[in-house]
């Protein structure tokens, strides 16, 4: 439902949303069978598409050409893909979006050559721009993504970090793909330096608010919302906005340790949620995406005046209120 009513948000956008839709099945095809279903497993898992979709809307304030356009989102939208597949390696996870992950259909090996694969192939499709700023702007974004998930291994069940090493690394987790799926559709539409930095802003702020968004909503939303058991993230060993602010509470730093060991009953995770659920950590985790949600609106104040301001603000507003 929730997937619904933000696709409705961006319905007039659906011919070219299509194109990248058939971009991407192209881009995965691969000449091993294997590679070539992994890929389309994750491609058919779907997901909301959010980084494409600001590449076409940042795109709209300039010269708006689908052709040119489309070899910008589908790699974009490739690297947040192959980041995807790595993680639930690193993550250990079976499901996603209530789907069984390439690493648990298949195994660990074939995950990390199809997440591999999908980079390659972001890197083969975007060189057809000639642009050498957006070749610049794709390979430090490339580099900051692959540090950040080198960063999340050694920050499993690191109970010691603190609220700056969590933002830290949901800037390079979510935010920096974001930002930067903003700043390059301005750039291939030729937007000047200005309104370029106001879109890019706008998507670092956007993205590090709909990761706290996410963060908060593995512990709220139902197994069922979610297609994966809540508090997935805790069990992972990764230490979110709401743990931090509860890092000391004596059950949930048992929680942890016992995590870590791999010792969790059903009944001990229904009680750390329980006991989350109840806390003023999820109000204040809410208070913080929140402040970068109002951020994001300013950046988008800044802009000139054109119909894709109501959507950046729509979008924007939907990201940070979502329900799952």
């Amino acid at each position: 439902m929730e997937k619904m009513k933000l696709k409705l948000l961006y319905s007039d956008l659906k011919a070219d949303i299509d194109i990248i839709e058939k971009e991407l099945e192209i881009a995965l095809n691969s000449s091993s069978q294997l590679i070539n279903d992994a890929s389309l497993h994750l491609l058919q898992a779907g997901g909301k598409r959010i980084r494409p979709v600001f590449v076409l809307i940042s795109a709209k304030f300039g010269q708006y050409n689908i052709d040119q356009v489309k070899n910008i989102a589908v790699p974009l939208e490739l690297i947040h893909s192959a980041s995807l597949v790595h993680d639930d390696v690193i993550d250990d996870s079976d499901l996603r979006r209530g789907r069984h992950t390439v690493k648990a259909q298949w195994n660990n090996r074939v995950a990390m050559y199809t997440g591999d694969f999908i980079f390659a192939r972001a890197l083969e499709y975007v060189t057809s721009i000639e642009n050498p700023r957006v070749h610049q702007i794709l390979a430090k974004t490339m580099v900051e993504i692959c540090n950040g998930e080198v960063i999340q291994i050694e920050d499993k069940f690191r109970s010691n970090q603190n609220i700056k090493d969590y933002f830290r690394r949901i800037k390079r987790k979510t935010a920096l793909l974001i930002e930067s799926s903003c700043e390059l559709g301005a750039v291939v539409s030729g937007l000047d330096d200005k309104n370029v930095r106001h879109l890019k802003q706008f998507g670092y702020f956007v993205g590090m608010s709909y990761q706290i968004v996410d963060d908060i909503l593995d512990f709220t939303a139902t197994d069922k919302e979610l297609g994966k058991p809540a508090g997935s993230d805790l069990l992972q060993g990764n230490i979110t906005l709401p743990i931090l602010l509860l890092k000391d509470h004596p059950t949930i730093s048992k929680f942890i340790e016992l995590a870590a060991n791999g010792e969790v009953t059903e009944q001990q995770r229904l009680e750390m949620l329980s006991i989350v659920r109840k806390s003023d950590a999820i109000k204040q985790s809410i208070n913080v995406s929140n402040h970068y949600l109002r951020k994001a609106l300013k950046e988008v104040d800044a802009l000139p005046n054109h119909p894709m301001k109501k959507k950046l603000r729509d979008i924007a507003l939907f990201i940070g209120k979502r329900k799952f």
